[in-house]
């Protein structure tokens, strides 16, 4: 019954947001992926609000409910029956009678499973499309026949562009590099390759003293290069996602120095390598908000990054990898004790994690592995230092911003973290 319902709901969201988009025709730019599509799509939002009226995707709303609630402007109802009711009221309201309505949508897509774009792609068809990294393991991969038809899915959205139409993917993936290859896209790469359109070089952390900022790099355009950075969060993927709102912004004729300078507005989102201040002086990067192997190479190659008295490294299960699970999980382990001096596993499946780190490091001392979020954060509350810096990565049922709220210096600061609404925190 739940699932039927479901369903009705789903079916009606996307008739009512058709409705609004054929009324309206807004230029659309989607941002699809498996590695920082909220990141990039705040940054895009960013870098376009001072020359377009626009919404963006509020959080990571990018599913089959999350893409219509985005066109309606409403938030997530979550089991509230009255304020579903209220959406489709604002749905017909818009429909039926004379609205403003935004000139620009940015709308972050994802799948879970086989299908799930083929149903937003039916909803909302893209004038732009951004794509950012399609990893060797890429998450979800367990509800797919292969690696390669989730990427393939993932990058469907690019099928849909008019022919010349604008295509930003990353110079460094090689995977975003071969499936562009078919298309009569408008293409325009972003990264550290030599060949990029937009080139980022010399990435390094933004330092006050010792404490991180954040990132800074160069960003070269043709002939000229720009100073670029990114306050709030760690690691090269915060250079990525304001590198490829650049990319965004020249595809729909701005400047280069109106981007950069609309992009002094851009935020990190919440759990994405953000930088907080840690109980006894200790940095944390809060890099909870979900977990895969490409994605947590990357975490781990930040934590690297920063000047410390210890790094730590907090690991929780990379979820939805099926065949793969074992194999990442046991690789990541041993990547993890060559980037950290402690590695704590969180989760069933970061055990084998927890092991692989203690194969490498000798020590019993330097990999300890828990059951939950909750035994994790106990333990780290009473042995963490001043000067220790400490990365906390998972996927999202596992939970692992409670570690971080666990280990804020200020108690405040949890309202900057993943999963605060009354709904997370009830599960």
């Amino acid at each position: 019954m739940k699932h039927f319902l479901k369903s009705i709901v789903a079916f009606l969201l996307a008739l009512l947001a058709r409705g609004i988009l054929l009324k309206y025709r807004p230029k659309i730019v989607m941002v699809t992926g498996s590695v920082g599509k909220t990141s990039t799509k705040d940054a895009v939002a960013a870098a376009l609000r001072s020359s377009f009226h626009l919404r963006e995707s509020e959080k990571s709303y990018n599913s089959e409910f999350g893409v219509p609630l985005t066109i309606i402007g409403a938030k997530n109802p979550w089991t509230n029956p009255y304020a579903w009711v209220r959406v489709i009221g604002e749905a017909l309201a818009l429909i039926f009678l004379p609205n403003h309505y935004p000139k620009l949508l940015v709308l972050e897509v994802g799948a879970d499973s086989p299908g799930d774009l083929k149903r937003i792609l039916n909803i909302a068809t893209p004038d732009v499309v951004v794509v950012t990294r399609l990893p060797e393991v890429p998450v979800h991969v367990e509800a797919y026949a292969s690696a390669a038809a989730v990427r393939e899915e993932e990058f469907a959205p690019a099928y849909a562009l008019p022919q010349g139409a604008p295509l930003i993917i990353s110079a460094d993936d090689r995977y975003a590099k071969h499936l562009a290859s078919r298309l009569s896209a408008q293409v325009t790469t972003y990264g550290f390759e030599k060949d990029a359109d937009v080139q980022l070089s010399e990435a390094k952390v933004l330092l006050s003293g010792t404490a991180p900022l954040g990132m800074q790099a160069n960003l070269t355009i043709g002939k000229a290069t720009h100073p670029l950075e990114t306050r709030g969060a760690l690691g090269r993927p915060q250079l990525y996602a304001p590198a490829a709102a650049v990319a965004c912004a020249l595809s729909l004729g701005l400047t280069t120095k109106d981007a950069l300078k609309a992009l002094e507005s851009y935020v990190p989102p919440a759990g994405r390598s953000r930088i907080l201040k840690g109980k006894q002086n200790s940095v944390l990067i809060d890099d909870s908000y979900n977990a895969s192997p490409a994605a947590v190479e990357e975490a781990l190659g930040s934590l690297s990054l920063v000047p410390a008295k210890r790094r730590i490294a907090v690991l929780g299960d990379m979820l939805e990898l099926g065949r793969y699970s074992a194999e990442e999980h046991e690789r990541i382990g041993k990547l993890a004790a060559k980037h950290a001096d402690l590695v704590i596993g969180v989760g069933p499946r970061s055990k084998k994690l927890s092991e692989a780190a203690l194969s490498i490091h000798k020590n019993k001392n330097r990999a300890h592995h828990f059951d939950d979020a909750y035994a994790a954060a106990e333990y780290l509350s009473g042995m963490i230092e001043a000067g220790d810096v400490i990365l906390i990565k998972g996927s999202q049922s596992i939970r692992v911003e409670r570690v971080v709220e666990a280990l804020l210096a200020d108690a405040a600061d949890a309202a900057h973290l993943v999963r605060q609404e009354r709904e997370w925190k009830k599960r």
